[in-house]
């Protein structure tokens, strides 16, 4: 997966999915200061790219969870992804919205699925872990079991390592910062004068910046 892991960093570059910007840092909805931005989303229109995550998802899922039985988006960054890797290994797909709908049937859980199916649920970042897991709560709360959770990239924050052993889900990447960041200075993208930076604002990402 290593080989995989470097080709996917190198892809969410390319194409910008990933930015980084160590000294001119972005701000998230949440008010964190940050160097780096990612948005998934950008790699659907990329066709090479598209394909090679929507393989890559598929692959992991034969090796890691032979026997699901139904793949899981978690809306709305992980809907097209999770669909692209069910339609290649052939199996149901479903998608969890982020809370009941007001409206309707008032579903959370999208689509045609039944109490005590193996799942395993596609997201595309990962950051503190807080809207995917809410995901891997309403899936198990409706009877469903929960092999796993597969990821595009995460930013290995320690709150995301602590909530999933809390949870008890075991996660996935196909990528990761540690790797985005080697990446980075083996491709010219940053020098080695940045990484520093970018370490120490994984480490305590909350009050980095301020």
């Amino acid at each position: 997966m290593e080989n995989s892991a470097k080709k996917i960093a190198e892809y969410l570059l390319q194409i910008k999915a990933i930015k980084l910007q160590p000294s001119n840092p972005f701000t998230w909805a949440s008010g964190w200061k940050s160097p780096i931005y990612c948005d998934n989303r950008k790699t659907l229109s990329f066709p090479e790219v598209r394909s090679y995550i929507r393989d890559s998802f598929a692959k992991l899922a034969r090796e890691l969870y032979p026997s699901a039985e139904i793949i899981a988006g978690v809306a709305t960054g992980a809907i097209a992804h999770g669909a692209l890797a069910a339609d290649k290994l052939g199996l149901p797909f479903i998608y969890v919205r982020s809370g009941a709908k007001e409206h309707g049937l008032g579903n959370q859980i999208e689509g045609y699925y039944e109490s005590g199916q193996k799942v395993v649920v596609i997201e595309d970042l990962i950051s503190t872990g807080g809207s995917s897991l809410s995901a891997v709560r309403a899936l198990r709360e409706a009877g469903c079991g929960v092999l796993g959770m597969l990821a595009i990239f995460t930013y290995e924050f320690e709150k995301a390592s602590e909530g999933f052993k809390t949870e008890k889900c075991t996660l996935n990447t196909l990528s990761n910062y540690t790797t985005l960041i080697t990446t980075a200075v083996n491709t010219g993208y940053i020098g080695e004068s940045d990484v520093e930076t970018l370490n120490k604002w994984r480490i305590n990402p909350s009050v980095w910046g301020k």
